[in-house]
């Protein structure tokens, strides 16, 4: 399940061969020449991407993060087998991970130098590309429910601290004390940045992010993300999980992401929407199409696929950055790539597949 490297060969020879063809594409339909086939759904989940390494890894905590990543798995695969929205598939996938405290978002957020709990989230449906976004939160119990709620309900996109929580009591959102919030570990790894003047990549061997992306029966894409940032932030320090093209974006025409990892090197390669933007580009060759007029087997379209996701990913370690993400396309491929040595994830798809796994040799 992990990433991997592939020819890059086969993507010149397309992108050169189907150049005149996307420049004369004026109407986005023309690109979906797919065989008729019974309606497919499928979702990919995140916890966070980082330095895992199975040395520290005990039984019993590796079962609870399998179990915790199986359960949301779950969430969110019952409703698209039903034939739910990938928005609610997103949404129920994620609310369990942000209730969970093995993960930075929601409930065990790390905190801020302030000793505080500030929550992010963000949510994109492909249908119409309609989005909404929150940050630094204190009081909401499951941030990607608001986030959901700005795209909806309200007139804009991004909506920050104060303000967010006041237009999440004028919509009845769920509230939660800090004290919900709060766990003694994260605390600890706060003490630990303070009294030893560690930065927070000392401290944090991961990045708990979490997300969900999906496809419906219906053909549509959604993607969503949630964090408590990183510890010891200061100043209002935002990454790039509630960043509408940096950790979360969605377009049918391409594809859904979500991303975790070091977010000031994901907002400037705007990863979310630079892996979408590259897979719409050979979808409108045609080359990803079940009818390409190229003779392309099902194996090259999924290896495509794959260095188009691990070519953004080389560009942010290029920067110095690390992490991962999670996309799901309009065919039903569920893609990880990371340059960590590891990611909690999880798959499943109407074709059978259902795991989830965290070494990158997984």
């Amino acid at each position: 399940m992990g990433a991997h490297a592939v020819n890059m060969q086969p993507m010149k020879n397309a992108i050169l061969s189907g150049l005149i063809v996307s420049l004369l594409s004026a109407v986005p339909s023309i690109i979906y020449a797919e065989a008729e086939v019974e309606p497919r759904w499928s979702i990919a989940i995140h916890g966070g991407a980082g330095t895992l390494d199975p040395a520290n890894m005990t039984p019993e905590r590796r079962a609870a993060y399998e179990t915790a990543l199986q359960n949301a798995l779950d969430a969110g695969s019952a409703i698209l087998a039903e034939g739910g929205t990938a928005m609610d598939a997103v949404q129920a996938a994620i609310i369990p991970m942000e209730d969970d405290p093995l993960f930075n978002a929601g409930r065990g957020a790390v905190f801020t130098w302030e000793g505080r709990n500030e929550l992010d989230a963000s949510i994109m449906d492909g249908r119409d590309r309609s989005a909404g976004a929150v940050t630094g939160v204190t009081t909401i119990r499951n941030p990607i429910l608001l986030a959901d709620r700005v795209r909806t309900d309200s007139p804009h996109v991004f909506l920050m601290g104060e303000g967010a929580e006041q237009f999440a009591a004028e919509q009845d959102i769920e509230i939660a004390p800090p004290e919900w919030f709060a766990t003694e570990a994260r605390r600890q790894s706060l003490e630990r940045m303070r009294e030893r003047e560690l930065s927070a990549l000392d401290v944090d061997h991961k990045f708990g992010t979490v997300g969900a992306v999906a496809l419906d029966k219906d053909g549509n894409l959604a993607a969503g993300t949630s964090t408590g940032g990183m510890t010891g932030k200061r100043w209002g320090r935002i990454g790039d999980a509630p960043v509408i093209g940096a950790g979360t974006y969605a377009d049918n025409r391409s594809c859904a992401v979500s991303a975790t990892g070091w977010g000031e090197f994901f907002i400037r390669v705007g990863v979310a929407h630079e892996i979408c933007s590259r897979l719409r580009f050979l979808r409108a060759t045609n080359y990803l199409s079940m009818e390409a007029a190229l003779p392309v087997s099902t194996e090259e379209r999924d290896a495509m696929i794959q260095l188009a996701a691990d070519a953004v990913m080389a560009d942010v370690a290029e920067l110095g950055g690390d992490g991962g993400v999670i996309l799901v396309t309009p065919e039903g491929h569920a893609i990880f790539s990371f340059n960590t040595s590891g990611m909690y994830r999880g798959r499943a798809t109407s074709e059978g597949i259902n795991e989830v796994a965290i070494f990158a040799d997984e």
